[in-house]
């Protein structure tokens, strides 16, 4: 009802509590003035700070009436001290007045903390709170108490409930909210959360019983009751396994006093005096608890539940299953000694892999190559920390039993677990050995397990889990001693036999370098594969001319055989190179292009040569012929080419027989683990197992459950055959030069190739009709249109603007008509998988132009570019972004396009450890100062140059000469390219026109 006394308005609300918690306010619907939802929430929320003053409380409609919805955790602080409008006179009806009244008791509790977990909620699988009436009458008197006893009091069942559901909130809202505290809270008292076997785990247990149990509170109890099984006596043949209830002192744990727990609750046995109360106030309890904690049969009637002694058969299974059920239910068990050790010891079944000796007693193969070969093994069993032989295994069988002793140790016979050993032993026919790759397996799956923390035995052994549920059987291998070293030299690098560099290589390797040659040169001996998968810039190129070197060097063995290597054609150019320079001795042919043999030509070539260089598209074509010959090695380069293994060209590769099989790349890994695979299916064929059991095992697992133990079973199988060094390894670092400067040579497309041949043709042309001025003109003129087509041929096309339009299919077509484009494009992405940022000089605002669109659509990422046309505000914004780590990574851009007169000088971009100089200057001096962008004060990295330059062209020609020094001095080498307009028709002849070798 609503009056005005002394300027004052008076509102009475009403309240409702819903099963939640949640309080639902609305004005009294018989007052004399309406009010609305709103008008109320504005006044009565006015000065609660929890909700913005009511700007957050929503209204729902219950019937014709508008509510406020006040959340549960809120309800008790709100009527406990919410401040109120002054000018309002409140009046409270109904619950929302008991609620008023009770408020300031049930703060307290919270704020003292006399609250607990409710059981009532728990055996129905949820956690709730409750205050603890117990403590409030302790610390605030009989009468406080009493205020709180619900049931005698006018509150509604559903009233009731809401009000212990909205004190549950506020306790979870102020001691638990946060996941740290709630963390906390399962750390301290984790039966809380195990509400599984709620029924059984409190059965015959009363509120304070079981705050006890899970440690709330603490037992005043001067002892713990236990359950202890009792093994047949020793030289006692009619003694048998037994169960009894004891009680163990606290103040001596070592005293058990047995306890006989009659049918109807009673406990008899010999305690001191002061046990008595507690003892008889407990034994009922603990009678219900055994009751919904075991078998029915397990107990008997009488003065006794627990006085039937038990069979094999009982015992094995009070072991096995019954002990569990007690554990969970809270009980705590004692079981012999030998049990606990003999159940964290899984059973295993051994492969004892013969020694050489032993082998060859008994008819085993004893070479060792390639991971084929066979090798002769024994069956070892291990059960409960027994190891049996297999004669001793089928004379316990024999004899039936569950529980057995032999040796003085017991051991159990689970019949799931028999029957999986069984089978397994009967899956690997043991007259036929096992396989090198089933022992080198199993040998790294086990170091898993020993690295996961399994427990491990004096034995080198390795391990692979069967079974269901019921029986886990771990399949092993007992390695000889031969083995042994063998695999310690395959996983542990200091284990490596240390090779001398071949005596015709013409470099000198580093540390790490020699470690690599060294590491393929092992693998090659046992017929391993291998993936050597170092960064972009370490070497990967010199190592493998190390190794193909040592394999000539070897011929003398039976290995002289000739070594192919497949790479993009992009780099075909490249490795006919390096080989040159690092290691002339290496008799190379190229089997690419139209005057490739074939047949006995082919062959004949072959075997007089020592390294066959195809690409990955020739070897797709010339399968058959590239595979009706025996290699001694495959090498890929690039073997990201092969990730996709339902490709021609990943079929055509894996079908060469070698020896040895070997890839190159920097990331074995671009998008799926399928890719790995794939790689792995060259290199060491069968290894992984086939594509689809890839998948189910490791695939799937890791990408999307990111199962952690599937991940540290793959890295141990992959591991003994990818190496893989980065540039940020400490040890690397130290290792490499401040700054490494490489050339990437690569080809010219056909195309590209036809225009720069019609370049050539009209500057000769033009320059029998022209002299002076007029033919530098000319020669200028030609020089810049062949260094663009040995960048791009659209450089050449009139109209620029249409070469890219919308269209990832447009932008591989653009990028398959450089080989310059496409090189480019595959090295940033490696560096951008390894989070590295470059720098990309280029003299052509188009080059640069379509290098921005190309790289933003393949990386999906900003990338910069300046020219001399970039206002100097744009300039400084570009180098801050750069240089900047703070963007978020849709911002920031890694990549930076600059045109070598723009971006050469004066600016610091120190963010960048790798330059390319797409195309060239010519002037070391200038070069220099662009690379300077990066390589400067500041760098905290190694920096990684890479000088491009299309083989067959001028560019090739002058860079010799730049090497060689022939024809050109200090100072003729100048800003400037007009030297070469002073040159004679012959030499310019010589220098312009492509060659074809």
């Amino acid at each position: 009802m609503t009056t005005t006394i002394d300027n004052l308005d008076t509102i009475a609300v009403r309240m409702v509590l819903t099963s939640h918690g949640d309080a639902l306010f609305f004005a009294d619907p018989d007052s004399l003035r309406e009010w609305t939802g709103l008008q109320l929430k504005h006044r009565l929320f006015a000065w609660h700070e929890p909700s913005f003053y009511g700007t957050e409380l929503e209204l729902v409609k219950v019937g014709e009436l508008e509510a406020i919805v006040l959340p549960a955790e809120e309800v008790i602080p709100f009527f406990a001290s919410g401040p109120l409008l002054a000018h309002m006179e409140w009046k409270w009806e109904d619950d929302a007045a008991r609620l008023a009244e009770l408020a300031p008791l049930l703060a307290e509790c919270l704020e003292k903390r006399l609250y607990a977990p409710d059981l009532a909620a728990y055996r129905s699988g949820s956690l709730r709170w409750s205050w603890d009436a117990a403590a409030v009458g302790a610390t605030f008197g009989q009468a406080r108490r009493d205020e709180l006893d619900l049931k005698n009091s006018s509150w509604s069942d559903e009233a009731r409930d809401g009000l212990k559901a909205a004190f549950s909130a506020a306790v979870m809202s102020r001691f638990y909210g946060t996941e740290p505290d709630e963390a906390d809270l399962r750390r301290e008292f984790p039966a809380l959360f195990a509400r599984e076997n709620a029924a059984a785990a409190t059965a015959g247990l009363d509120d304070e019983s079981w705050l006890v149990q899970i440690g709330w509170k603490a037992d005043v109890a001067p002892f713990r009751p236990l359950l202890q099984l009792l093994e047949p006596c020793e030289g006692d043949e009619h003694s048998r396994w037994r169960l009894r209830f004891v009680l163990q002192d606290k103040s001596d744990p070592a005293k058990l006093r047995r306890v006989r727990l009659g049918d109807d609750g009673s406990a008899v046995g010999k305690w001191p005096d002061a046990w008595a109360e507690a003892i008889r106030s407990r034994s009922d309890g603990w009678l219900q608890r055994l009751r919904a904690s075991l078998p029915h049969d397990r107990l008997s009637r009488g003065e006794d539940v627990l006085g039937k002694p038990l069979d094999d058969e009982a015992a094995w299974r009070f072991l096995n299953e019954d002990s569990r059920r007690l554990l969970e239910a809270g009980w705590q068990v004692l079981l012999p000694a030998w049990w606990e050790a003999a159940s964290r010891k899984k059973p295993r079944l051994r492969a004892a892999v013969q020694s050489e000796d032993e082998s060859k007693e008994r008819g085993g193969i004893k070479s060792l190559f390639g991971l084929e070969a066979i090798l002769s093994f024994n069956w070892r069993i291990s059960i409960g920390g027994a190891d049996l032989n297999e004669e001793e295994f089928d004379e316990l069988l024999a004899r039936g039993e569950r529980l057995v002793k032999f040796r003085d140790r017991w051991i159990v016979l689970d019949p799931a677990l028999i029957a999986q050993i069984r089978r397994m032993m009967e899956g690997m026919d043991k007259s036929q050995g096992l396989s090198f790759q089933d022992v080198l397996q199993l040998h790294l799956l086990s170091q898993a397990e020993t690295d996961a923390g399994a427990d491990g035995g004096a034995t080198d052994a390795g391990a692979e889990t069967f079974g269901t549920d019921a029986a886990h059987v771990e399949l092993d291998v007992e390695l000889n001693a031969h083995l042994t070293g063998l695999f310690a030299k395959i996983n542990q690098q200091s284990e490596w036999p240390r090779l001398d560099p071949p005596a015709g290589l013409r470099a000198e390797l580093r540390s790490y370098q020699q470690d690599g040659f060294t590491w393929l040169a092992f693998l090659r001996r046992f017929g391993l594969g291998a993936c050597l998968a170092d960064d972009m810039g370490l070497g990967k190129t010199v190592q493998l001319i190390a190794y193909l070197l040592y394999a000539k060097e070897q011929a003398d063995e039976g290995m002289g055989l000739p070594s192919l290597i497949v790479c993009p054609t992009s780099v075909l150019g490249n490795w006919q190179k390096e080989i040159s320079r690092f290691a002339p001795s290496l008799r190379v042919a190229m089997h690419y292009g139209s005057g490739r043999k074939n047949g006995d030509a082919f062959r004949n070539e072959a075997r007089s040569v020592d390294v066959i260089l195809t690409s990955f598209a020739t070897a797709s074509l010339d399968q058959e012929t590239l595979a009706g010959f025996q290699w001694g090695a495959v090498c890929l380069d690039e073997a990201q080419n092969i990730k996709n293994a339902g490709t021609r060209q990943a079929a055509a590769v894996k079908s060469f027989p070698a020896l040895h099989r070997i890839a190159l790349t920097g990331t074995p890994i671009e998008n799926r683990l399928a890719e790995l695979w794939s790689i792995y299916d060259f290199i060491v064929p069968t290894y992984l197992g086939a594509a689809k059991s890839f998948q189910e095992r490791f695939a799937s697992p890791i990408e999307r459950e990111q199962d952690g133990r599937r991940t540290a079973e793959l890295k141990r199988l992959v591991k003994p055959f990818m190496l893989r060094r980065k540039k940020k390894d400490p040890a690397i670092q130290l290792d490499l030069p401040d700054k490494n400067e490489m050339k990437t040579y690569v080809p010219l497309t056909s195309e590209q190739a036809a225009l720069y041949d019609n370049c050539v043709k009209e500057l000769l042309e033009k320059l029998k009709k022209l002299d002076g001025i007029q033919r530098k003109g000319a020669i200028l003129g030609a020089l810049t249109r062949l260094k663009q087509a040995c960048d791009h041929p659209a450089l050449l096309d009139e109209d620029m603007g249409t070469e890219l339009e919308d269209g990832p299919l447009h932008t591989e077509a653009i990028v398959a008509r450089s080989s310059k484009l496409e090189r480019l494009l595959a090295m940033v992405k490696e560096l951008r998988e390894a989070d590295e940022r470059c720098l990309i000089f280029t003299q052509y605002i188009g080059m640069g132009k379509m290098i921005q669109d190309v790289l933003q659509r393949e990386l999906d990422e900003p990338v910069l570019y300046l020219n001399g046309s970039t206002p100097k505000a744009q300039r400084d914004r570009m180098v801050e972004r750069f240089q900047s780590r703070d963007l978020p990574p849709s911002e920031q851009p890694n990549v930076f396009i600059l045109s070598l007169k723009a971006g050469g000088v004066g600016l610091n971009l120190t963010a960048a450890n790798h330059v390319f100089h797409f195309d060239r200057w010519w002037n070391p001096a200038v070069e220099n100062q662009a690379t300077d962008r990066a390589y400067r004060m500041g760098q905290t990295r190694d920096v990684q140059v890479h000088k491009f330059i299309s083989l067959g062209t001028l560019e090739e020609r002058i860079d010799e000469m730049l090497v060689n020094k022939q024809q050109l001095s200090d100072n003729v080498i100048s800003s400037s390219e007009g030297w070469i307009t002073e040159l004679s028709t012959d030499a310019l002849r010589e220098l312009f026109s492509l060659r074809r070798d």
